[in-house]
């Protein structure tokens, strides 16, 4: 299948959601559905305050739109093929996901900044939301026919059976929250998430998986085109309207892949904040003791002095070369 197609996919995401911000930025100001930014917070963070909420909904936007056209592309180059995969059925699993756990996040935001709550939904009901949502998507993982193995690289193939279920779903809630954790500092969510979705959309490519690739690539293309707006000093704000929908884009790619142990290695940047904030919590309940200035990790280098450009880079750059590791034990286990 031509790689231009996926090139396609990319490019349209990318104008829909930079295009989109032209009209939604100014909308969400006349909303007033500004961000409030707590005290706890980097002091600096205040010039902050007011700063358009949801604008994710750029990228959620254009993600269905130019991963849909770029399926019905792959359809008629190869209908029968794409019949018998059951690629439609999976695509629309990967955009499901992604779209369920939006709302999650559109909720949260709506109480924040809409109601003027500033607690939003509540630690249990988010909880139990996401619980739902993975149990749902894990059954309709089962009936698509996806398999319990674990692949470990230049191991082997390892049956989990039933054991896989309750492990994927508590890594999956591991892994959207981490998601959600990385959207702290200006464009760095969505620099991380371009780099990690470009790295499986390659994957895909190696495993002949054309409709991931495209959806991969979508949400790349969809990260550039907000980027415009979210770039230091941000004009929006993502929301956990949006880092919820690419926590659940990110963990549909890392599953559909087959190749499940690569989530936690091309996503390591996601790891790594979900964990900082962890040990930050139980170091203080434990010994009453801080090991980071301030979690999740992002907000740690911003109070040694780090700008939020050089978080940026430096994140992304490690999502880089994991994500190149990635590509490169793809083609190995291939």
């Amino acid at each position: 299948m031509p790689f231009w197609i996926n090139l396609i996919a990319g490019l349209l995401s990318f104008a829909i959601a930079a295009l989109f911000g032209v009209v939604l930025v100014p909308y969400l100001r006349k909303l007033k559905a500004g961000s409030h930014i707590l005290d706890i917070g980097p002091s600096w963070h205040k010039s902050k305050e007011g700063t358009p909420l949801m604008g994710g909904f750029m990228f959620i936007a254009s993600v269905p739109i130019s991963v849909w056209a770029a399926h019905l592309i792959i359809k008629s180059l190869a209908p029968q093929e794409a019949l018998e995969d059951k690629s439609g059925l999976k695509l629309l699993l990967a955009v499901g996901v992604s779209m369920a756990f939006m709302l999650i996040g559109f909720a949260d935001d709506y109480i924040k900044v809409i109601k003027k709550r500033n607690k939003g939904l509540s630690i249990m009901a988010k909880t139990a939301a996401q619980a739902a949502i993975i149990v749902l998507y894990l059954a309709a993982h089962r009936l698509l026919g996806y398999t319990t193995l674990i692949t470990f690289p230049f191991i082997g193939d390892v049956e989990l059976g039933w054991l896989y279920y309750p492990l994927m779903g508590i890594a999956i809630y591991g892994v959207v929250n981490g998601v959600n954790f990385t959207d702290g500092v200006d464009g760095l969510l969505g620099s991380v998430t371009l780099v990690y979705s470009a790295a499986f959309s390659m994957i895909f490519v190696i495993l002949d998986m054309w409709d991931m690739s495209a959806f991969a690539m979508s949400v790349a293309g969809g990260c550039l085109g907000f980027l415009i707006w979210n770039l230091h000093p941000a004009k929006t704000f993502m929301g956990d309207t949006g880092s919820m929908f690419l926590g659940g884009a990110v963990i549909a790619m890392g599953v559909a892949s087959g190749l499940e142990l690569l989530l936690p290695l091309v996503g390591i940047i996601y790891i790594a904040e979900l964990l900082s904030d962890v040990i930050q919590i139980l170091s203080f309940k434990l010994r009453k003791k801080r090991v980071f200035k301030m979690a999740p990790i992002h907000h740690h280098f911003e109070l040694c002095g780090w700008s939020e450009y050089r978080i940026l880079w430096v994140f992304s750059g490690v999502t880089l070369a994991a994500g190149i590791i990635g590509v490169l034990i793809t083609l190995k286990a291939a």
